[in-house]
């Protein structure tokens, strides 16, 4: 089979070479799945670079998030096995894991829906506690991460402000159903959120990005407000100033959703449940902005890595011979 592979760390447009290989094997509890489409998230580019929490051992294929097929047919949803990642045409993953494929979704959009949709679902509502009526202001509004929490805000009933750099990215986040979009290369982002809510600031904050970012959170958030850290996408990690939470009257909160996969996997089952039914009633759907072939995996890793992507950018093997996600 044809599969990227990782033999030293660097950057992904870089270090990324597809190869011929050996179909993986699965161990004790696994499956061998074909890989119908491949979902590209940043940790794929902190891998790489060998900056993320996980690191397989070298050479391994990246991509953390699948749409397959099991041997029997069935389409679901997988987090693969590493070092056998999902930029290849077959992947292994926990048989206990799998999740089954939303039928409202194609490949790509399905393959799109979980590490996303939960990090926001999870961040959301187990995390801060949204409810209706209150306003969401989402940072990187028109990435994949930041996409998903606008729709999961506004299925939960929230004013939703999102912010977004450039003028594609401001339109992308407005198309995902922002109230409210500000575009942070245009507009002061603390002064534009005050106007937007009155002067009030926002209930809850949704953080993928760490760095100037963070700073703009705690500028903004209402009192007993909610922000919710889940990534430093700038590099920039910051370091609160616990006193002004304290006069404020806010909280900082952590998400670090892999953690329930182990900690608490019926939540992700349960979480799962909810977005499928969302899905179903076309209250959420990926926004897939590319499908690019298996041998355009590396640009498109590095492209994402860059922060130039709108939305999700998905892998899809078969396309190379011409057949649909």
């Amino acid at each position: 089979m044809q599969a990227w592979q990782v033999h030293e760390l660097g950057e992904p447009g870089e270090v990324m070479r597809l190869a011929h290989v050996e179909r993986p094997t699965p161990g004790e509890g696994q499956v061998l799945l074909r890989v119908r489409a491949a979902n590209i998230n940043f940790p794929d580019a902190l891998m790489c670079r060998g900056q993320y929490q996980v690191r397989p051992p070298l050479p391994f294929t990246p991509g953390v998030e699948i749409c397959g097929e099991t041997e029997d047919g069935r389409r679901v949803i997988a987090n693969p096995a590493l070092p056998h990642g999902g930029f290849a045409e077959y992947a292994v993953a926990d048989a206990a894991a799998l999740l089954p494929a939303p039928d409202a979704l194609d490949d790509a959009e399905a393959a799109a829906l979980h590490i996303g949709y939960q990090t926001g679902w999870f961040a959301l509502h187990r995390r801060a506690r949204l409810e209706a009526g209150e306003t969401l202001l989402v940072h990187a509004a028109a990435g994949g991460v930041g996409s998903a929490a606008v729709q999961l805000g506004k299925a939960a009933g929230a004013t939703v402000i999102g912010v977004a750099g450039g003028a594609d990215k401001a339109a992308a986040a407005r198309e995902r159903g922002c109230d409210v979009v500000i575009d942070r290369r245009e507009q002061d982002v603390v002064a534009a959120v005050k106007e937007a809510t009155g002067g009030r600031g926002a209930d809850v904050v949704f953080d993928p990005v760490g760095g100037e970012a963070y700073t703009q959170s705690a500028k903004t958030v209402a009192f007993e407000g909610r922000i919710v850290v889940v990534g430093f996408a700038s590099g920039a990690i910051p370091s609160p100033a616990l006193n002004h939470a304290l006069i404020k009257n806010y909280a900082i909160l952590g998400l670090h959703w892999g953690l329930y996969n182990t900690k608490n996997p019926k939540l992700v089952q349960h979480c799962h449940e909810q977005l499928t039914e969302l899905a179903a009633r076309g209250a959420i759907k990926p926004l897939v902005s590319e499908r690019v072939p298996l041998s355009g995996a590396a640009d498109a890793v590095q492209r994402v890595a860059d922060g130039v992507t709108t939305g999700r950018v998905a892998v899809v093997p078969a396309a190379e011979n011409g057949a649909a996600a």
